[in-house]
Parts: C-alpha cells; structure tokens; sequence
C-alpha cells in the first residue's frame, strides 16, 4: 500500500469514527419508541436477522469461497454475535423500561475506557500522554453534559435494576470492540459483519420466541417491521461496518473514543428535531469532549 493511499484510507477512517454516533443516536429514537411497540429481544432479533438478509445477499459468493474458514471458527461469530447483538441490543432496550437516560449515558462512558485498558494490555496499543489526556477530558466533557453542568447530581443518582443491564451492556460491548480487533479473520469488513449478524440473529431467536409465546403480546404489524428495518440498516449495518472498518485501520484505542460523541451528537439531534433548548453545559461539554476527541484520534498508537 502506497504511502498516499494509505493516508487517505486514514482520513476516511477518522470521517467514518465521527459519523457512528449519529448512527448510534438514531437508534436512541428507535428505543424510544420500541416500548409501545414491540418486545425488546423481538425488536433485536428482527432487527439483525433482517441485517444478515441483507449482508449476505451482497457477501454471498465470498462467504462460500471462505466456508472451511466459517466452519472452523463458527463460534467466534457466535460469541460477537452475543455480545454485540444480543447483550448491546436486547439488554439496552430492557434496560430503558426501568432506568433514567442520565444512568445510561453515565455507564456507558465507562466503555471506552475498558476498552483503552484492554488494548493496552492485551492488544499491545498502548496509550501515549496525550491520548491520556484525551480521555480524561472527553470524559470529563460526557459527565458534565449528562448532569447539565451540576456535578452534585451525581450524588443523587439512584440506581435500579435496569442499571445492571446497561453495566453487562457496557462491558460486552467492550468485549465486542477488543474480540473483533483480536480474532483476525480472512473475511472482508462486509462478510464479516454478515457472520456476526448471523451469530446475533442466532442468540436472540430464543428470547423472541419466548416474547412471543405468552397472549396478549403486541403482534409485529406494518409499522414494527419499518422500525426493524430502520434499525437493521443505520445504526445496525451502516454503523457497524464502519465501526468495524474503522477500527480496522485505527485500532481499538482511537475508535472507542467516538462512544465519546453520544450524549453530544443527542443534544444536537434533540435541539433540531425536537426543538429542545441547548444550554450553556452543552457548549462546555463541547469544548471539552471535541479537543478530548482530536486527541486521541490524532495522537497514533501502535497497531
């Protein structure tokens, strides 16, 4: 690989980690609106079962020239199917039915620093100085949009049961982002998530069933297949490849940090689609997750 094409494929990279989180944020919505709708293991299954329909339509004739390579590591798939489909899908959507949004953006921010001490320990991407100070000021940054600029709310956060779902959340999808960088595989970016879409569609096909089993559940009408599909194809396909990519040619350190971005880019989605008023904590947080995040991303860390 030239040395010119190596750097473009490098700013696409570093374009693709900051347009995730408006993936991510559209699936905010959908969660918002799952719970009147749709059961939540049944919205996350259809969700990556109509994903894989679609991945393997395009990876079809890849996926069969690689098939002793599927054989042999099916549970790879299977197990990131797990964490990253069914735990970072079903859980999160059950875990908003009895936790605040505050609780979840604040257990969440814990992702990309597991992630960080992963890579750095097992992945051998160690952090340099300035990426350090990245993180803390992202973190920093996330903490002061999420309490509106009072940082004495955090003493009166109370935690639910719903909260336990957001921390498994969290962590398996720490696990997701440092197995998909570790288990290398043959597969191009678009096949692999296919497999992983498969092994997600794979592990939540019980749960559906079971949502499904019971009366008086709401049946999966016009209007949940569009939400499905709105889901299987933004933050589902789109935002998964690129994450997935991005990483690829990043490493997990500098990607993580766009998990940075979530409460930012809903403050934005919220003050133009929703006509929410944006307030000074905002701006702030701004100013100090976007150098947070400038940081990280510019400051190169061995692959």
């Amino acid at each position: 690989m030239s040395a010119a094409h190596a750097t473009q494929r490098t700013r696409l990279a570093l374009a693709a980690m900051l347009f995730v989180p408006v993936l991510w944020t559209v699936n905010v919505i959908i969660a918002r609106k799952a719970p009147a709708m749709v059961e939540p293991y049944t919205l996350a299954f259809g969700r990556w079962m109509m994903a894989a329909l679609v991945l393997v339509a395009f990876t079809r004739r890849e996926l069969w020239a690689q098939r002793a390579e599927l054989v042999r590591h099916w549970w790879h798939f299977v197990v990131l199917g797990f964490f990253g489909m069914l735990v970072c899908g079903a859980w999160v959507y059950l875990a908003a039915h009895t936790t605040q949004a505050m609780n979840i953006a604040l257990i969440y921010v814990a992702s990309p620093v597991l992630i960080a001490v992963g890579a750095s320990l097992w992945l051998g991407e160690h952090l340099r100085a300035a990426q350090v100070v990245g993180v803390v000021l992202a973190l920093a940054g996330v903490v002061h949009v999420v309490v509106r600029g009072h940082w004495g709310m955090l003493a009166q956060v109370q935690w639910v049961a719903g909260d336990l779902w957001m921390v498994a959340a969290t962590v398996a999808w720490s696990a997701y982002a440092l197995l998909l960088k570790y288990w290398r595989s043959p597969l191009g970016s678009t096949a692999q998530l296919a497999t992983i879409a498969m092994g997600g569609a794979l592990t939540l096909l019980p749960g559906a069933v079971w949502e499904g089993l019971p009366p008086g559940h709401l049946p999966v009408d016009l209007a949940v297949l569009q939400l499905m599909l709105f889901a299987a194809l933004a933050p589902g396909v789109v935002a998964y490849w690129l994450y997935g990519w991005a990483q690829k040619v990043l490493g997990a350190n500098r990607v993580a940090v766009t998990m940075y971005l979530n409460p930012l880019y809903s403050a934005v989605a919220a003050y133009w689609v929703l006509g929410e008023p944006m307030g000074m904590h905002h701006l702030l947080g701004a100013a100090l997750i976007l150098p947070g995040v400038y940081l990280v991303s510019r400051s190169k860390s061995p692959q």
